[in-house]
């Protein structure tokens, strides 16, 4: 874990990255950041209507990740561990799917200025989720505003999460087959997935766990 300073783990809505990010923080004793994302103001409404109120939420969004990366600055990355559920730059994901053209040309005004400084991380992991999988965690995680989520929207933000980190070339990646995991209830796949962590091999890799 020694050039493993700084991990992130992403994936859609539902694919259980903050429990990842916790077991990971817990077992490497690492600073844990969680993306804020009850606090936005804005995203009841955006979940009732996702057009009327899509560029408040992400700009919003935008300024809260943009001040939590910050405070990791103060820190010393080359020596603190941090964990963190989130990667600053995914927020071009939502963007790109939910803000009209006229928002999204704004918006690509505003975010060279914010992301020049943002710390990229060491190693991002990627929970690659079906629709049908992230649609069923939604339901079992119970927070109401989610729920509303159609499957349509879910396969089109899948689609844009395989893009991106398809074309992904910040740093160090791991694609995990996730629709068969589960980190919390079976401690020996997340046995597996730390050990393939620990390996620090450079690039991308791809885990696709047995059956």
């Amino acid at each position: 874990m020694a050039g493993l300073n700084y991990i992130v783990v992403e994936g859609a809505i539902g694919a259980g990255k903050t429990g990842l990010a916790q077991l990971l923080a817990e077992r490497f004793a690492a600073s844990l950041v969680l993306e804020e994302i009850e606090e936005n103001p804005f995203l009841l409404d955006f979940y009732k209507n996702r057009k009327r109120f899509a560029f408040q939420a992400q700009v919003y969004f935008l300024l809260s990740r943009f001040k939590q990366q910050q405070s990791l600055l103060e820190l010393d990355l080359f020596h603190a561990k941090v964990i963190s559920d989130y990667l600053f730059w995914k927020d071009r994901i939502f963007a790109s799917i939910n803000l009209s053209q006229k928002e999204l040309y704004l918006y690509e005004k505003i975010l060279p200025i914010l992301e020049k400084d943002i710390p990229k991380p060491d190693l991002v992991i990627y929970l690659q989720t079906s629709p049908e999988v992230l649609q069923k965690r939604i339901k079992e995680k119970g927070r109401d505003f989610e729920k509303s989520l159609d499957s349509e929207y879910l396969s089109l933000l899948v689609e844009s999460y395989n893009h991106f980190f398809f074309h992904y070339n910040l740093g160090n990646l791991l694609v995990v087959k996730n629709d068969n995991l589960d980190f919390q209830k079976n401690p020996s796949q997340f046995e597996d997935l730390v050990n393939i962590v620990k390996e620090e091999k450079p690039g991308t890799r791809y885990y696709v766990p047995a059956a």
